[in-house]
């Protein structure tokens, strides 16, 4: 393999012992349903030359969030922590703003994917949840559907300096081809000044005919919407062990970027994670040290 990520922007770690955390997982899910954790990315990572990476969270708990945290502080490898918290919560700007103190958050992740009502991110009691991550310096990861697109658009508009990522590319539906709506929604979300979008997920959304040329033209559609400058390469380990694991869809989103310069492919490859999370995230840093100095 040519050159190899510095940054995987987006993995997971889990322990099944903690069943109700998870409500999308399943012990029918062989490949899944075990524990994750950072012994077994460690050897992953130093194969294919991946120095550090960004941890997300994988459950709808302030539990799990918190115990990612613990993690981080143990495992040298991870650079920052994507965490969740019930932003339905009246309290959720306390939270947000106790988080923001730590460390190692980045940002913050509510599954809009998994939630019923599909105009949850126009909801005004969330609002001021999104008010306070812009107010902290905290990062959005909108995990969802395409159908949510247009939602997202309409409420990224109130909020022009809130940074915020799409996870997976939205989730396009590669396996059944139908991807003329994806692809207008997309255009506009990318349209918005600065919103990014991960390069990840992508080959599990192919179902089990994943191939190289079936993620083509998606690959092909992000970097025209984002340009390589927008774009982050993520594994989304472990769930892409359903899908040929790590190695394979590293070396083709290689080749799917092969034709973009070096400085490009740096972007793509860690330069971006670095700088819309861990620039982000060494400054906040740097804010409360000033603001306790004598």
């Amino acid at each position: 393999m040519s050159s190899a990520a510095s940054i995987d922007s987006h993995q997971h770690f889990w322990q099944v012992a903690n069943e109700a955390d998870y409500p999308w997982m399943s012990p029918a899910q062989h490949v899944l349903y075990r524990d994750y954790g950072p012994r077994d990315l460690a050897a992953v990572l130093a194969r294919h030359g991946v120095e550090g990476t960004i941890l997300v969270q994988a459950s709808p708990t302030d539990r799990e969030t918190d115990a990612l945290l613990v993690l981080a502080e143990s495992t040298d490898f991870v650079k920052g922590v994507v965490g969740w918290c019930e932003f339905t919560e009246p309290a959720a700007p306390a939270r947000i703003a106790a988080l923001a103190q730590s460390p190692w958050v980045c940002g913050l992740r509510p599954m809009v994917q998994d939630i019923a009502d599909d105009d949850w991110l126009l909801r005004e009691d969330i609002q001021p949840a999104f008010e306070a991550l812009s107010e902290h310096g905290l990062t959005f990861d909108a995990l969802l559907h395409p159908r949510h697109l247009g939602r997202l658009a309409r409420m990224l508009a109130r909020y022009p300096a809130l940074d915020v990522v799409v996870d997976h590319g939205a989730k396009p539906a590669i396996a059944s081809g139908d991807l003329r709506a994806w692809r207008e929604d997309m255009a506009v979300v990318a349209s918005r000044p600065g919103t990014m979008c991960k390069l990840s997920g992508l080959v599990t959304e192919c179902g089990d005919d994943w191939s190289i040329e079936r993620l083509r033209p998606v690959v092909e559609h992000l970097l025209h919407c984002f340009g390589p400058e927008r774009l982050m390469w993520g594994s989304d380990w472990p769930v892409l062990n359903l899908a040929g694991g790590y190695g394979n869809w590293l070396e083709m989103s290689q080749k799917l970027t092969s034709h973009l310069s070096a400085a490009d492919k740096a972007a793509i490859f860690g330069g971006n994670a670095q700088r819309f999370y861990l620039d982000r995230l060494r400054a906040r840093g740097q804010g409360r040290l000033h603001a306790h100095a004598p």
